[in-house]
């Protein structure tokens, strides 16, 4: 448990912010993902409320990370200085929908609620008073978005906050009693919430929203509070409510954001309020962020779909997510057998694999004119030492390679699953959702649907007069290929891929990829992550890196 903070020395520095402009805006983006990411083991480990499946500290980081790239993705853009740098309005604005896009879980849905209430009043001042104003009307927004709130949690420790700079001053005065207020609250919650107490921890969504206000503290006045102390582990396993089967609460968490009228969300409240527990509903504008734990799952997701259109849906089953791994999930090369299962991928560029080797993936590097043959397939799914090998070949050329390396593997004993994915950002889609602990067949078909979701195109110069789809093309050209057709010929690799992008999201689409290249024209992913922002609401995207030997952009939509 948390000790009490030092008291603050008020008086105003000179190197101490007196505003909270673009700069600093961004500045605090990136300290609160820097924070969060540094505390969020110690934040799981105290995970007991309102379900102990020890994901709240990750849950806060992955919504903060959402809302850094979305601020970091202002600044890049394309005319984002002199009299059109960005300012405060368009950071915070950025920062919130930013992290409604990527929030996560119970705690980090509320954040998304925090920053977005914070937003709507900074975005008209950003002094002490201004600041002062948003977290009162952040902490107000935040409760108002929770079906049932509970005191001794992250809306407690947001309303501390409030309370604690409600008289308003200079913006470091109003920080740090924001700072000082939300931490004492922090350190009463185990005498608010008997899971808590019982436990001997305080709340891990309050603990992470204090990380938060630490960061902005730091923004603010140059000085980064006391760090808190190690938190201790809950005092017994399993104090939190049990869930699935037999259990006390919901089998399921269910996520997604969701395009619907004001009208249509009350609605879809009441019919989700009804169905389970830990209800949030955030966002407005017509997109929304909604969560809910249920036992029928599919319930919650037609309920959605009734009330709008939903995205980037997502259900966790807690009894898989929070049970003690079993003596046969122990890793494999921990107790010196051959691995369950593993992946084997086929990417260009060498940016490309290493990305997917840190995914868990065998990988096989495909040059530039020297696709690899079924040796090289084969030679690597033996390499990966597992039972059991989902082969990713990404290049419609090489199935056939792929699919003489599966047979010969498989005379060897190995069970090998060739998913006849075209392009690299299918392969990475589908390994996005590989998941080792369930059966083969069940993890086969989610990466088989996973892949076959995902769009694919690809940017490239051509080499020679020739004539194609589009119509004839020159040597220099740029040849936009959406599923291996030329479709756009352009002059210019960024409007190329402007044009490419429209038209493949005119089919609809969630998540846009990229994977970008050495070599490409500098602000090139930004630039496009401007323009998908910018024009279709509800659509995230991701920049990967994929170094020397690739194509200059590959564009997955999902």
């Amino acid at each position: 448990m948390s000790r009490a903070p030092q008291p603050f020395d008020h008086a105003v520095r000179s190197d101490e912010r007196l505003v909270l402009d673009a700069g600093a805006v961004r500045a605090w983006s990136a300290r609160t993902a820097e924070a969060l990411g540094r505390e969020r083991a110690a934040i799981d480990a105290i995970n007991v409320f309102p379900v102990a499946d020890g994901d709240t500290g990750t849950n806060l980081y992955l919504t903060a990370d959402a809302a850094h790239r979305a601020v970091e993705a202002v600044f890049a853009a394309p005319g984002a200085a002199g009299d059109h740098a960005p300012d405060t309005a368009d950071a915070v604005r950025a920062m919130a929908h930013g992290a409604l896009l990527g929030a996560r879980g119970n705690s980090g849905t509320i954040l998304s609620q925090l920053l977005r209430g914070m937003a709507g009043v900074l975005a008209e001042g950003a002094d002490g008073d201004h600041l002062a104003r948003a977290l009162t009307t952040a902490a107000a927004s935040a409760r108002a978005a929770v079906a049932h709130p509970e005191e001794g949690t992250i809306l407690t420790v947001a309303a501390a906050a409030a309370t604690g700079c409600r008289d308003g001053g200079t913006l470091p005065d109003v920080a740090r009693r924001a700072y000082e207020g939300a931490r004492t609250a922090l350190e009463a919650t185990p005498g608010q919430l008997a899971v808590l107490g019982a436990a001997g921890v305080v709340d891990a969504g309050g603990q992470g929203l204090v990380a938060v206000l630490g960061a902005l503290l730091e923004t603010v006045t140059g000085t980064a509070p006391e760090a808190l102390p190690p938190s201790p582990a809950p005092a017994a396993a399993g104090t939190g409510e049990t869930c699935g089967p037999g259990g006390e609460g919901p089998g399921y968490e269910v996520l997604y954001l969701l395009e619907a009228e004001d009208a249509a969300v009350e609605l879809l409240k009441a019919r989700l309020d009804a169905l389970g527990d830990s209800l949030v509903v955030v966002g407005g504008d017509g997109l929304w962020n909604v969560h809910v734990h249920v036992d029928d799952a599919g319930a919650a997701v037609e309920a959605g779909i009734e009330a709008g259109r939903p995205h980037r849906i997502r259900v966790t089953h807690f009894a898989a997510a929070t049970r003690p791994a079993r003596a046969e999930e122990t890793p494999a090369h921990a107790r010196g057998e051959r691995a369950r299962r593993a992946v084997v991928a086929v990417l260009p560029g060498e940016g490309l694999a290493g990305l997917c080797a840190e995914a868990g993936a065998t990988t096989v590097q495909a040059r530039p004119g020297e696709p690899p043959a079924g040796d090289d397939l084969l030679a690597a799914v033996r390499r990966a030492h597992a039972r059991e090998v989902v082969l990713l070949p990404n290049d419609t050329d090489l199935r056939a390679a792929a699919a003489t390396a599966a047979e010969r593997a498989r005379a060897e004993g190995i069970r090998v699953a060739l998913i006849p994915t075209r392009a690299a950002v299918q392969g990475i889609a589908a390994l996005a959702v590989h998941e080792p602990d369930r059966s083969f067949d069940e993890d086969v078909v989610a990466m088989t649907a996973a892949a076959g979701a995902t769009r694919y195109a690809e940017l490239a110069v051509a080499e020679r007069q020739s004539f194609t789809s589009a119509g004839v093309c020159q040597a220099g050209d740029v040849l936009g290929l959406i599923e291996g057709d030329v479709a756009v010929i352009g002059q210019d690799l960024t409007e190329t891929a402007r044009t490419v992008l429209d038209r493949m999201l005119q089919a609809g689409g969630e998540l846009v990829t990229l994977v970008v290249a050495d070599g490409a024209p500098p602000g090139l992913a930004a630039t496009l992550e401007t323009h998908v922002r910018r024009g279709y609401l509800a659509v995230d995207t991701v920049t990967y890196h994929a170094g020397e030997g690739a194509p200059p952009l590959l564009i997955g939509v999902e």
